[in-house]
């Protein structure tokens, strides 16, 4: 028999689970719980652009070595697989092909259902020496095979010994001369090489004391699988400038690059953030696996949500197939329509390289002096029943777009991302920056006392509003000088918002402008 393979590497193995949803009872045999490391917003769409180049990595000899500084993917994913196995004699030896490549082989559980007092692993391995162009090249070393070469539009065979694969193939003829090929088209080997595989694969030596048919179950952590959650909402205008209504939908987007694919499983994410021990530390095997569902799955199309220790739990209410190399978009929840919101104007007026903490009073006059003009929008919202939502909505990235009533089209307007957010929390959505509404920030007055260890500054902000109607901006300021500080003189209202930073609520008419002043003592 005759193996062959290419100059690109061996044909791709698919990993399939082949076992479904158990008759008895309709639960899926496959139930995959997926964890997500990655911050909201933050998944690098070339994680999943290019799965050929993860495939051919996983392909490779040493991938099991290197797979942590490969494999991107910021999630990982407990399995929980149950299938029948013959244990023929009362002690045997198990081989289990349908795991991923990406397997942590210190997180695997086997477990007889069908006696489970009585049936014991004794000893586990994990071979993962897969059949690969490299390694099968370096099997044959002092061997004689068979190479094809492309020149111009012919085809010309090879043989020989081989003596190297370093830097190219060099080959020894039978006439004792030795040749150096830089590429090849294909190459033949008379045999295929022991100890090798074609899939990473679990090796069980188990002792019974009921030989025969077992029901079991397995389970294991992998990397390579994540999930996040993307929010599309839809915005339309209020009674006024600064109200509107929202509709709300989430989808859930979930990444395999795992290895290996499940179809008809049983799919549950976790939302929250679990604490893990970093790599080389190990995981204890009792944390490792939550306990098996009672009960079948009902039809229901979508997530049911449910408090799970300090996290939260969202299991499909049906089986679903998750393909290797794919990313699966699932609605997380009905859209729910008309959520009131309001459309919050903000100006900032300070640069950003002072809004932070200093370690000594800044006397300097012209500290801070430069002025930032452009007002944030923001949407700002109540994940509360009352409206329709009211449920734990996990991190993810949300994303706003506005009907263009002239051909009843969508079109986005901005973009942010959200932290895991409990129900009756308030959502903040930074939208960008109004065009028609501008800020203008200046100093008007500063003395400094350092005998006496004072100064007092006075700060004046301008609100301009070029539009058709009036609208209402909250006028962020940064007490930045110094931590004991007052104001003294302020031309409105004002709320202090920490110890820090007030806020100063202005209406502005139509085509009009605002002034707001006040000025603020500083002591150390």
């Amino acid at each position: 028999m005759k193996w062959r393979t290419t100059l690109c590497g061996c044909a791709g193995v698919v990993l399939l689970v082949s076992i479904g949803v158990r008759a008895e009872d309709k639960i899926p045999a496959t139930t995959l719980t997926i964890y997500s490391t990655t911050q909201p917003g933050a998944v690098d769409s070339n994680l999943y652009a290019q799965p050929g180049q993860f495939q051919m990595m996983r392909q490779s000899a040493d991938y099991y070595s290197d797979y942590n500084s490969r494999s991107r993917i910021p999630g990982y994913a407990v399995v929980k697989q149950e299938r029948t196995m013959d244990l023929p004699q009362e002690r045997c030896a198990l081989r289990f092909s349908d795991v991923a490549a990406l397997i942590d082989p210190t997180t695997v559980s086997f477990e007889s259902l069908t006696d489970p007092t009585g049936t014991h692993v004794l000893e586990q391995n994990f071979e993962f020496d897969l059949v690969g162009t490299q390694k099968l090249m370096e099997r044959y070393l002092d061997r004689p095979i068979t190479l094809e070469q492309v020149l111009g539009d012919k085809v010309e065979i090879v043989k020989g010994t081989l003596l190297s694969t370093s830097g190219g193939v060099i080959l020894r003829g039978d006439d004792g001369k030795v040749q150096i090929l830089n590429g090849y088209s294909r190459v033949e080997f008379p045999d295929l090489p022991g100890g090798l595989i074609t899939k990473p694969t679990l090796v069980w030596d188990v002792s019974t004391e009921k030989p025969g048919p077992h029901r079991t179950r397995v389970g294991y952590q992998t990397e390579g699988m994540t999930w996040w959650a993307d929010y599309n909402l839809t915005f339309a205008e209020g009674k006024d400038a600064n109200s509107g209504k929202l509709d709300v939908g989430a989808w859930v987007s979930i990444i395999n690059q795992s290895g290996a694919s499940y179809p008809d499983s049983r799919l549950k994410l976790i939302a929250g953030d679990v604490h893990r021990t970093p790599k080389g530390e190990q995981v204890p095997r009792e944390m490792a696996f939550e306990a098996r569902a009672k009960g079948g799955l009902d039809e229901q199309t979508g997530f049911e949500e449910k408090a799970f220790f300090e996290y939260h739990l969202y299991t499909l209410g049906r089986s679903t197939t998750l393909p290797d190399n794919s990313t699966k978009q699932i609605e997380l929840f009905p859209t729910t329509k008309d959520v009131p919101c309001d459309k919050v104007l903000v100006y900032y007026g300070l640069e950003p390289q002072y809004r932070g903490f200093f370690p000594n009073p800044m006397i300097d006059r012209d500290f801070g002096s430069q002025c930032n003009k452009k007002v944030d929008i923001y949407l700002r919202f109540r994940n509360e029943e009352k409206v329709g939502l009211g449920i734990p909505l996990p991190s993810g990235r949300i994303r706003v777009n506005k009907l263009d009533p002239a051909d009843q089209s969508l079109e986005f307007i901005g973009e942010d991302v959200i932290d895991h957010t409990p129900k009756d929390e308030e959502v903040l959505i930074r939208m960008g920056n109004a065009f028609d509404v501008v800020g203008e920030r200046k100093q008007v007055d500063f003395k400094v006392d350092t005998n006496r260890q004072w100064m007092d500054e006075t700060i004046e902000v301008k609100i301009r509003n070029h539009k058709n109607e009036p609208v209402k901006v909250i006028v962020k300021e940064n007490l930045y000088r110094w931590v004991n500080w007052e104001v003294t003189e302020c031309s409105g209202k004002y709320e202090k918002v920490d110890s820090r930073t007030i806020h100063i609520p202005v209406a502005v008419a139509k085509d009009g402008e605002e002034t707001v002043r006040y000025k603020v003592h500083y002591t150390w």
